[in-house]
């Protein structure tokens, strides 16, 4: 249950970060400005969008992270099975023929 309720939230994280990190501007996109271009493109003001989108990116990163390390730790423990097949179950040694 928490394996998968791991899962779904790494998943969520995952498709969050990549939508964010395409939905901000990059270093090259600064260069346009000086024409006129950087202006029209802005939703959240003029500094407004790269503080939020970066923060809100940050954070995501973190908790995919902690859900990666999470997600780790549950694979790697050792979960004791139960015997659910005749081939699973101990064999007793074979009696020599008397």
């Amino acid at each position: 249950m928490l394996h998968t309720a791991l899962m779904i939230v790494h998943f969520f994280c995952a498709v969050m970060i990549v939508v964010l990190v395409l939905m901000q501007r990059g270093k090259g996109a600064d260069a346009g400005a000086g024409f006129g271009a950087g202006a029209s493109g802005t939703v959240f003001g003029a500094r407004g969008a790269t503080t939020a989108l970066s923060r809100a990116t940050a954070i995501l990163a973190a908790v995919f992270m902690v859900t990666s390390l999470s997600l780790a730790y549950l694979g790697s423990r050792k979960v004791p099975a139960a015997a659910n097949s005749v081939t699973d179950q101990p064999v007793a040694p074979a009696q020599p023929p008397k």
